[in-house]
């Protein structure tokens, strides 16, 4: 195992070492194994079940076979991703899959802070529904995996191999910054993994059932999340 590294270790010099130098030209597969190296069982991967997720569990599974993936289960997602979650346990029985759910059910949200809270106020709808539940998830581990990638929006153009998370006080690893969205679905085909059926109808991202819609052909790949509230992020990555 590697040094450990914490948070507050992680300095500026000490990010531009491991990703200019350590990580420079490597593959997801080499930055899963340098982050399992590092953190050891103190991982974990916050999976959204998106393409991209797929692609990483089955990554996953061949560096870290009973590797800790969890699933932020906001009591709103769609069937098909619950399906989902359900193939993937059969398919990889020996990952530690846990679905996370949060503390307030849905109707003690609606007795609280009225119904529809996606609809008036969906920052707060997230924030209880999966920031909050992340946060406790992750204060259990000093690193978590995370498939974000650079082309999928502006905000996220910067993100590199291992990150600062100031966010949750935490090191966020991201193997996947260099893939395309056509490189994730080559993958996806090329081992034949299981996804969420959405995809063939013109969902590139899939969040919860009330606040994702789907996309003409061509449009940004994150179109359909929050479609018309001027909203472009859940808050896990800002």
């Amino acid at each position: 195992m590697g040094q450990q590294l914490t948070h507050e270790q992680l300095t500026v010099d000490v990010l531009n070492e491991i990703n200019e130098t350590t990580l420079a030209r490597k593959d997801a597969i080499d930055v899963l194994k340098w982050a399992y190296n590092h953190f050891d069982d103190n991982l974990v991967y916050a999976c959204s079940l998106g393409a991209e997720g797929i692609v990483l569990i089955d990554l996953i599974s061949k560096v870290r076979p009973n590797a800790k993936i969890v699933f932020l289960d906001t009591d709103f997602h769609f069937k098909e991703t619950y399906e989902l979650f359900d193939r993937i346990k059969e398919r990889y029985p020996q990952l530690q899959l846990e679905m996370v759910k949060p503390e307030l059910t849905v109707a003690e949200q609606n007795e609280q802070y009225g119904e529809d809270l996606w609809k008036s106020k969906p920052d707060l709808c997230c924030q209880l529904r999966k920031i909050k539940p992340l946060e406790t998830t992750l204060a259990k581990y000093d690193a978590w995996i995370s498939g974000l990638r650079r082309e999928q929006s502006p905000t996220r153009k910067n993100t590199q191999f291992v990150n600062k998370d100031n966010r949750f006080s935490s090191i966020k690893i991201c193997p996947l910054i260099h893939w395309t969205w056509e490189e994730v679905w080559l993958y996806i085909k090329l081992h034949n993994l299981t996804y969420n059926e959405l995809h063939d109808k013109n969902y590139p991202s899939i969040g919860c059932e009330n606040c994702t819609l789907p996309v003409a052909d061509g449009s940004d790949s994150r179109e359909g999340r929050w479609a018309g509230s001027g909203k472009t992020e859940c808050g896990l990555h800002g």
